[in-house]
């Protein structure tokens, strides 16, 4: 014969069920998912998104500011789906010039790589000069993944961004100028990417890069030319920059 609980005994009942539950719970965890995946989703949901890391859009002078000229026969832009690395050059054009003088450098490289080298357009998608001033350089829309001819072999998915001047050993690179290249890396670089002082895979699509071509190579988020093409640019005094250009751009992230 059963006999009714009292109320005592229901309260030990309880007790005890409950230290049953809290004991499942330490081992199990919070959760009957993976370990570590924490609390539940619900089924169907989308997982969370990487974190956003961008920093602020600079101010850019557009080409038509410059008298960018345009070639007749060139194709269409061709975008990547997104940045994940940008390369820097040097122009290996004079140092020591005043600033107001950039435009006519502009439309001088601009023919130099259109016309003498039939690119139809200027190669590198952004140039900024010893006064921090950023240029546009090729056509397609400065906040979109233009892809340049900069990097053979590794322009899809790179952003080109170009010094005015030689770098040479023993040169002298200006504080407006890193600070530009700086900010131009945290806004275009890929927000959902790699950490600009970290690395990124990407595929050879010539073989004339130091990567044959389909070879995947690991290459500096923030790279100099040479790290990916046999060159000297964008000088050594540049290119011993780039570490604190990267150091620079993932503050301005905040990461």
């Amino acid at each position: 014969m059963r006999l009714p609980q009292t109320r005592g005994a229901r309260a030990v009942t309880s007790l005890a069920v409950l230290g049953a539950l809290v004991a499942a719970n330490l081992v199990l965890g919070p959760s009957s998912g993976p370990r570590g995946s924490g609390a539940a989703r619900p089924e169907g949901a989308a997982p969370q998104r990487a974190a956003h890391h961008q920093g602020p859009r600079p101010v850019i002078v557009p080409r038509t500011a410059w008298r960018a000229q345009t070639v007749s026969t060139a194709p269409a832009a061709r975008y990547a789906p997104a940045v994940r690395a940008a390369v820097i050059h040097h122009t290996s054009t004079p140092n020591g010039y005043d600033c107001a003088s950039v435009p006519g450098t502009l439309r001088d490289l601009y023919a130099g790589h259109a016309y003498a080298r039939d690119w139809d357009d200027i190669g590198y998608n952004f140039l900024v000069d010893a006064c921090g001033t950023i240029y546009e350089g090729r056509a397609g829309g400065v906040d979109r993944a233009v892809i340049g001819a900069h990097t053979k072999g590794f322009n899809e998915g790179t952003v080109g961004i170009a010094a005015i001047g030689t770098f040479s050993e023993g040169a002298r690179v200006p504080e407006p100028m890193l600070d530009a290249i700086a900010r131009l890396v945290a806004w275009k670089l890929d927000p959902y990417g790699a950490d600009p002082r970290g690395t990124v895979t990407l595929v050879s699509t010539s073989d004339e890069s130091r990567f044959p071509e389909g070879t995947t190579a690991v290459l500096p988020v923030v790279g100099g030319h040479m790290d990916g093409y046999a060159t000297r640019c964008p000088g050594t005094a540049l290119y011993a920059r780039l570490a604190d250009i990267s150091a620079r751009a993932a503050r301005l992230q905040r990461r």
